[in-house]
């Protein structure tokens, strides 16, 4: 495996982490439009950014642990299903839990690339 590639396999779950927590932090955004009242609206925007601070715990962990990120985003985004099932269109679950999954298996992949190369020096 080329240095770029290397380079490639460690950063692109870090990144899709990154996008995909500015992307569910949109959600949040349209509580400014329902409340007269700042406080009350600042108060119900920082509720619905708790999955974004998940999100953004769970890469924290995996920046360094990327087995414990495979198992912490599965999790999420099985937990996500459970919780919200029946609530919403079958689309809502694949845009969601889907690039759950993919960092998932990315962190897997970079894991086991990671420990590979440990093993072979």
């Amino acid at each position: 495996m080329t240095e770029k590639s290397k380079q490639i396999l460690f950063w692109l779950p870090r990144i899709l982490t990154i996008l995909f927590a500015l992307f569910i932090s949109i959600f949040a955004v349209d509580v400014f439009r329902e409340y007269a009242n700042f406080w009350k609206a600042l108060g119900t925007f920082l509720i619905h950014l708790i999955p974004t601070f998940l999100v953004i715990i769970a890469l924290i962990i995996a920046w360094k642990r990327e087995w414990i990120g495979t198992v912490i985003f599965f999790g999420l985004s099985i937990w996500y299903m459970y919780m919200a099932y029946g609530k919403f269109p079958l689309v809502t679950y694949v845009i969601i839990c889907g690039p759950m999954i993919l960092i998932a298996a990315l962190f897997l992949v970079n894991w086991i690339y990671r420990k590979e190369l440990r093993e072979n020096i």
